[in-house]
């Protein structure tokens, strides 16, 4: 066991929270310690939630322990259906709570309790994680839930364009959003305006805002849409093989998957497909244009951002998607790709692959942090955990993935999918080097006379003398004492006060690049001090 102190992900009953909490009529029975009561923080504070979770805990306590704390667990159930009434009851437990081995599920369901449907979640708290813990509970209700809809074997899967013979509109579900996910509230929004464009009507969406009611209805829609694998995967997979429900698993994330996704659900609904979706001579199609990202990648504005260097590090899903709009639609070099999502580590490494790279599969924010500075990129687009490393580094940074914190959940309309979503990332992704570029000017121009001492930037000093002025030394004591910097398995390295001078001139955001570099050279060619003069040798030396 390690201790840490930031995680990507939360035990798998957290996940089960999440869940409960984005649908209706869900009540959770969690058999918890005191301890690990802390959903109404996660969601009243993060996601502004403006009501208490769906969750009981049996909040045993340490002296319970040498007591029967299975009646706990009882009386706990008892008292959530008497006072929620809900539809549907979760049944689970903590990481703690599962060493009891209480088997909560299992009591729940001796229990008479007035005919509620009761899903008994075994989560592993030990060797799984938060979103596996959401998809699993989000399979488990729907599967409890469909159970009596069950098609015979061998029957005749249905047709996704049957919604022609039956004289209506195609449906589809939205399957995937949830709670503490990355923007999903305005995700559903954009893809449901999207899909109605087109004549598509959305039949449910899940498990966000949903009741259990709405998921006995999954089976009515033509096709399920995977929004997000994480939550939605296995799920998804289990409704293909038990109904026959064809799944559309391209996620909607950037101009040219926006354009894809569309496309294979007007082929797999039997569509005709729009001429504006046509895909022209150069790969692109006319309703690219209902987004303005485009437009400004093939401005001439935009030739400042080209070969920008990018790390990108998140859920599999949004990495992905990530790496995809850097570099193909925005020109950017990606220079780390990175995930927490062991799940789909092999999505994550084939999108690599395609960037000539090896994919960080770790759910280590030390190592992610280490791989970041090593990359020396010019923008990172993390999580809220990337966002605190970025601006130790001075690097700019984006947040595009949970885990996120209350600033990443806006008031105001921010989808990531779509041709909003497109827009929405083109800011946040943009206006960071935009900010970057005001630093580099900062940086260069505060040594002249007319520039105000001491300015900050919004990278709080990154630009700023390092330190403020010493005072005089005594006359017996050098003037200026030489920086010694210390390389891995060799000796120290020492720079010179006008070597440091010189380097506190180049862009903070290649500066590391550019002492590391230096040493390197400098201990090649046995160097024991890094003036101005071996400087500009070893940029000569990197640049030939």
């Amino acid at each position: 066991m390690e201790l840490t102190l930031w995680t990507y992900e939360g035990p798998p009953h957290v996940g089960a929270m999440r869940i409960a909490t984005s649908m209706e009529g869900v009540h959770y029975v969690l058999h918890a310690p005191q301890g690990d009561t802390y959903a109404d923080l996660l969601f009243t504070m993060i996601e502004r939630r403006d009501r208490r979770p769906p969750v009981t805990y049996t909040t045993f306590q340490a002296r319970d322990l040498g007591g029967d704390t299975a009646e706990l667990v009882k009386r706990s159930i008892s008292e959530a259906v008497a006072r929620f009434q809900p539809e549907a009851l979760l049944v689970g437990e903590s990481c703690t709570a599962e060493l009891i081995q209480d088997q909560p599920g299992a009591l729940a369901g001796g229990m008479e309790l007035g005919g509620i449907p009761v899903v008994s979640l075994e989560l592993p708290a030990y060797s799984k994680k938060e979103n596996w813990g959401a998809a699993e509970t989000l399979y488990q209700l729907v599967r409890g839930l469909l159970k009596p809809q069950l098609p015979p074997p061998g029957f005749a899967k249905p047709s996704p364009s049957r919604w022609q013979q039956e004289g209506r509109r195609p449906r589809v579900n939205l399957l995937g959003p949830s709670l503490l996910g990355f923007r999903c509230r305005d995700d559903v929004r954009e893809i449901t305006a999207l899909l109605a464009d087109y004549g598509i009507e959305v039949a449910v969406v899940a498990p966000l805002s949903a009741r259990p009611a709405d998921l006995l209805r999954i089976p009515t829609a033509d096709a399920n849409v995977c929004l997000y694998p994480e939550v939605a995967g296995s799920v998804c997979s289990w409704l293909e093989r038990s109904f026959g429900m064809a799944t559309v698993r391209t996620v909607p994330i950037g101009i040219g998957a926006t354009a894809s996704f569309l496309r294979e659900l007007h082929h797999l609904l039997g569509l005709e497909l729009p001429a504006e979706l046509e895909p022209g001579p150069d790969g692109t199609c006319q309703a690219e244009r209902r987004s303005r990202l485009p437009w400004y990648s093939r401005s001439v504005d935009s030739t400042y951002l080209t070969g920008k260097r990018v790390f990108i590090f998140g859920d599999a899903t949004h990495a992905i998607a990530a790496a995809r709009i850097a570099s193909r639609e925005l020109g950017f070099q990606v220079v780390g790709l990175g995930s927490y999502s062991r799940e789909q580590a092999r999505e994550l490494r084939a999108a690599a692959a395609e960037l000539g790279l090896e994919a960080l599969i770790s759910d280590d924010y030390l190592a992610v942090e280490a791989a970041m500075a090593a990359a020396a990129p010019e923008l990172v687009l993390g999580t809220q955990m990337e966002r605190h490393s970025a601006k130790r580094l001075g690097i700019p940074c984006a947040v595009i993935s949970a885990p996120l914190h209350v600033q990443d959940v806006p008031a105001r309309y921010s989808p990531q999918m779509g041709w909003e979503g497109a827009n929405v990332i083109f800011d946040a992704w943009v206006h960071p080097l935009m900010m970057g570029l005001e630093e580099h000017l900062i940086g260069m121009f505060r040594h002249d006379f007319e520039f105000v001492d001491g300015h900050l930037s919004h990278l709080e000093g990154a630009s700023a003398p390092a330190r403020p002025a010493e005072p005089e030394p005594p006359d017996d004591q050098a003037a200026a004492e030489p920086v010694a910097s210390v390389l891995p398995g060799h000796g120290a390295v020492v720079w010179s006060a006008d070597g440091e001078a010189e380097l506190a001139k180049i862009p903070f955001f290649v500066r590391g690049k550019v002492r590391k570099n230096t040493e390197a050279y400098a201990r090649d060619r046995g160097l024991v001090q890094i003036d101005s003069e071996a400087l500009y040798e070893a940029k000569a030396h990197f640049s030939s």
